[in-house]
């Protein structure tokens, strides 16, 4: 039975996943579009809102190339409310965005979009330079004197904490790569479609210890739509429905100066204080996996593990594979299927919560999915439910 005060993830759509595709990110993200406008049996003209991570962002077009104004010019969309912006809990905040603005009645279906082009960025520089700085200013100015000027180097030492402080090996950590490398085989739409083995992973280069080079995702192309539609307007959907339960985010600092713990267990302690689901009650996780330690932090903050107990929780792989008591990351997470940058996580709660997985769908009738984003600095979490 169906709220009418509530908010409901109904038609989902995802453009063509690759790396330096030659179509423009406008037209991928309308290809999503109208994927999933077909999904949910909708029209444009029925969209009333539009909301993505995080508006476009000119001084770094290949990571964010398309704003809610263009995709709103390009469609004709008849907006009442839109939203666009980075300084909010992480990638599916703007999720959360379009849940507060169907409950205080802005608007009735709001489409959700992520689009990335960082791969053909970097192969086309002269369309899509990347900005050139002669100083160090903001918070950079606390990591590049310290060579830290990448993410894995940030991560790292959250990894060392547990591998120094909880006992965290490699072969465990190796557990997420591989599962969503083995996922990947099983999604047409994958990027990565190579198997992945333990001796492959252990023997790969360190990129900053212990996270090595099959920790990390890979730039990617695409585009990810989510349409959040209110519980009375259902009647106009022709898909079925999936419940938005609950959600958390959590900001720190939007930096990573000093912060004792990642946002990923705040905002996963938050999640459970919203809803009367509890971490036994889900069937399947889909977790940000930017890096595979971020992963085993979201394992942790929503507690379907003990803090420090990350690792030997995924030991073997067994727990969190396609078969295990908690399938994991199913269309390959960012490492094997793409890095759509959180969206991906929240599709595919929908797709399996739908039972329309194919080769990579979970055994039984799934009803209740966690996905999240982000867990750095910032972080969000959705509780989705088949109700």
């Amino acid at each position: 039975m169906t709220k009418t005060n509530e908010a409901y993830i109904t038609g989902i759509g995802q453009s063509e996943i690759g790396q330096n595709l030659q179509r423009h990110p406008l037209l991928l993200t309308v290809d999503a579009v109208k994927e999933a406008l077909a999904e949910a049996g909708l029209s444009i003209h029925q969209i009333d809102g539009v909301s993505t991570y995080p508006g476009r962002v000119p001084q770094m077009l290949g990571f964010s190339p398309i704003g809610a104004d263009e995709l709103i010019d390009a469609l004709g969309i008849k907006a009442t409310w839109y939203a666009g912006g980075g300084e909010i809990s992480s990638q599916l905040g703007a999720v959360v965005a379009a849940v507060g603005a169907i409950r205080s009645g802005q608007a009735r279906h709001v489409i959700c979009y992520r689009t990335v082009y960082e791969a053909a960025a970097m192969a086309r520089p002269d369309e899509y330079p990347m900005p050139r700085r002669d100083r160090v200013e903001g918070s950079a100015q606390w990591t590049a004197p310290f060579n830290a000027l990448s993410p894995a180097t940030w991560f790292a030492q959250y990894a060392m904490r547990h591998v120094k402080k909880y006992g965290l090996t490699r072969e465990q950590l190796a557990q997420i790569a591989l599962t969503d490398r083995a996922n990947a085989l099983l999604n047409p739409r994958a990027l990565v479609k190579k198997p992945l083995s333990l001796d492959e992973y252990m023997s790969a280069r360190m990129v900053a210890d212990p996270i090595c080079l099959y920790d990390c995702d890979r730039f990617t192309d695409a585009s990810t739509v989510l349409i959040v539609s209110a519980g009375d307007a259902l009647d106009e959907v022709t898909c079925t429905p999936i419940r938005i339960v609950a959600m958390a985010g959590s900001v720190d600092r939007h930096s990573w100066d000093q912060a004792e713990w990642m946002a990923s267990y705040a905002t996963g302690r938050d999640l459970w204080q919203r809803t009367d689901y509890t971490p036994a009650d889900v069937d399947t996780a889909q977790l940000y996996d930017g890096f595979s330690f971020l992963t085993l932090t979201w394992l942790e903050g929503l507690g379907f593990c003990e803090v420090g107990e990350g690792g030997r929780f995924i030991e073997g792989g067994k727990r969190i594979a396609l078969d295990g008591e908690l399938p994991l990351n199913t269309f390959g997470g960012q490492i094997g299927g793409g890095r759509l940058h959180g969206f991906g996580f929240a599709h595919e709660a929908v797709v399996q919560l739908r039972g329309l997985g194919g080769d990579r769908q979970i055994k039984g009738d799934p009803k209740v999915a966690v996905a999240t984003s982000g867990g750095g600095p910032l972080a969000t979490a959705l509780l989705l439910a088949r109700d």
